[in-house]
């Protein structure tokens, strides 16, 4: 089962792609605001870009597809808003905060000793990152 999963370095590059894609595009649209209003815009695109992108691409953002990994569902339907939602809000922004950034480190391990290479985001939303070539 995971030689089909997407490990923790394929998963990893795909996120600093994905970092320094939408580093470069915040960075373009905020200069000039003030400091939080630029930090408040960096988190509402990067929320969008990791909620619907994926939604409107098939499981892919622009990091995962050069990587090669894509989101699909554990039940195998097409991804949805709620399953996105809960899997990068939820899963991801609003557990870390709670957790002041333990559950990322706790998903890191997962990743890479788990059978099945979900992380707790990938849990809660019932889904998984595979391989996609």
């Amino acid at each position: 089962m995971s030689e089909k999963r997407g490990g923790f370095w394929r998963r990893l590059a795909a996120g600093l792609v994905d970092g320094i894609l939408i580093g470069l595009f915040c960075y373009g649209i905020t200069v000039g605001m003030d400091q939080g209003t630029a930090n408040a815009t960096e988190t509402v695109v990067n929320l969008l870009y990791a909620t619907l992108l994926p939604l409107v691409w098939g499981g892919y953002t622009f990091g995962k597809r050069l990587l090669y990994i894509r989101i699909a569902r554990t039940d195998f339907l097409p991804l949805s808003l709620g399953t996105m939602l809960l899997r990068e809000v939820f899963g991801k922004m609003i557990l870390s905060l709670i957790t002041f950034g333990i559950t990322v480190i706790i998903s890191a391990f997962m990743i890479l000793l788990r059978e099945d290479r979900r992380a707790i985001h990938d849990l809660i939303a019932g889904t998984y990152v595979e391989k996609s070539h």
